[in-house]
């Protein structure tokens, strides 16, 4: 495969992240020769397909998540167990080393996989030219090549959003992918930003030992959420020991003997604080640039992300975009879930990616997940509904494993009954979720789900109850009839 003889391909992926490595696996399947471009490397400067998710991202973050979560409980959660535990000591680097395995299995899972089903892997950079000729510039210069492609996959994925006032140092002030790999506890810590990484991370070090503080422009707290959930949400986050300063103008960050001192204004006053460690969480940029050649019919609106249509094509014939290159909800599984969804266009099946029900979770303790409408998009739109909803605390299960905050919201069209959203604050909401997806993936109605048998005692029943108290007929709760 040199540049004066480039092998040809039916499908070339740009990215071995979720949506890339997937897309290959499925083109692959499909019958179709299929190689895959990806430039990540490890600690170790050696290849590691996987992307943000699996290197640095979701995967990493959920151990560290169980793993903090596992070393709170025991200091705190295990004597109305009748469990007694002498003192109880925290070995920062065999979590990080546990951590570090978990990810090594799973993107050297991703190479089997490559293998397995003959997918050519290319470690470097790839850059599309014209006619679907590709560029790459591998890990060695000696390992540069060029292919060409009948159809193109872009899966470039996305980087952490740099703020101007605190640009990174990866030592004192640093992104999400820095604040997995302290070496000790910072005293104190400061995290501008209250969104779904900020509260991940924030809530990892919280339990680690860490006096955190988050700092946020806008007034109002998680607004893509229902706003029954968020404001729960923050009551609990709050009692937790997570100090929120909302709606705060941050005005200099400057390092300063190894302490990071943050400037912001508050409600007009003027307010410096002290921090171990920064994180700055405040969003994601597509990694759209130097990928292509000006040339080629690839736009990409103001923010940077690459245009495409339902089925994530771009203007240039031939060449696809996937994943959090394109925008829009930037999870793993949309960008996984577009990947099989344009292998198979380009197989000739057809196919489609249903954006209107895609699961979102927050990994905090407890859980937060949703799925479709919340209750300010319904009064916004119009559309009339009924709600029912079903506390943790009403709930056997939930109560034997002492995980009695949080509740389950049915929300149900008024007149069909179909159900339009359900929101979960509480344990295993991310697990919950998906029965919510299915039934909403077949249509069903809050009936339908109320009419189910669920097993006892479980905290599925808590769906179960939810549903039934969409039509005011819940078993274990007081029902307040509905007007």
């Amino acid at each position: 495969m040199s540049k004066n003889n480039p092998e040809k391909f039916n499908v070339v992926i740009i990215g071995a992240g979720p949506g890339g490595y997937v897309a290959a696996i499925r083109c692959a399947q499909l019958g179709l020769k299929t190689a895959c471009v990806d430039d990540w490397r490890d600690a170790e400067n050696k290849p590691s397909p996987g992307g943000t998710c699996l290197n640095v991202g979701c995967i990493p973050s959920k151990a560290m998540i169980d793993s903090s979560e596992k070393f709170h409980h025991t200091q705190h959660g295990l004597t109305e167990h009748g469990i007694d535990v002498g003192e109880v000591k925290l070995n920062l680097k065999a979590m990080h080393a546990r951590k570090n395995k978990v990810v090594r299995a799973l993107t050297g899972g991703v190479a089997a996989l490559f293998m397995a089903n003959k997918i050519t892997f290319i470690a470097g950079r790839a850059k599309i030219l014209a006619n679907k000729s590709i560029e790459i510039i591998g890990h060695k210069k000696s390992d540069s090549q060029s292919l060409l492609a009948e159809n193109i996959i872009i899966a470039t994925g996305s980087s952490p959003k740099e703020f101007k006032l605190a640009p990174f140092d990866q030592k004192n002030i640093v992104d999400s992918t820095g604040a997995l790999e302290f070496t000790s506890v910072p005293k104190h810590l400061c995290l501008i930003g209250a969104g779904v990484i900020a509260l991940e991370l924030g809530s990892v070090w919280r339990r680690l030992g860490s006096e955190v503080t988050l700092l946020k422009s806008r007034k109002n707290f998680l607004p893509d959420v229902d706003q029954e959930i968020s404001t729960e949400a923050l009551k609990l986050f709050t009692a937790q020991g997570l100090n929120l300063k909302a709606g705060v103008k941050i005005t200099s960050c400057k390092v300063e003997a190894k302490k990071v001192s943050i400037a912001y204004q508050e409600e007009n006053q003027q307010v410096t604080y002290k921090a171990d460690k920064l994180i700055v969480a405040v969003g994601r940029d597509a990694n759209s640039q130097n990928i292509f050649d000006p040339s080629l019919a690839i736009e990409l609106d103001d923010k940077g992300f690459i245009k495409v249509d339902e089925q994530c094509r771009t203007h240039s014939d031939g060449i696809f975009a996937i994943g959090d290159v394109v925008g829009g909800a930037m999870l793993a599984h949309k960008g996984s879930e577009e990947g099989i969804m344009v292998a198979e266009l380009i197989a000739g099946h057809h196919t489609r990616v249903d954006y209107a029900t895609i699961p979102a979770v927050i990994y905090t303790d407890p859980e937060i997940a949703w799925i479709g409408k919340t209750e300010q998009e319904l009064q916004t739109a119009g559309v009339a509904y009924n709600a029912g909803k079903f506390s943790f605390s009403g709930n056997g299960r939930a109560r034997a494993a002492a995980t009695t905050e949080g509740f389950i919201k049915v929300l149900a069209d008024k007149i069909t009954d179909r159900i339009l959203g359900v929101h979960i604050i509480g344990p295993q909401a991310s697990e919950l979720i998906m029965q919510a997806k299915l039934a909403m993936d077949f249509g069903a109605s809050s009936e339908d789900i109320a009419m189910t048998m669920f097993a006892h005692p479980t905290l599925s029943e808590t769906l179960h109850e939810a549903a039934l108290s969409v039509d005011n007929r819940a078993i274990h709760a007081v029902q307040v009839k509905k007007k």
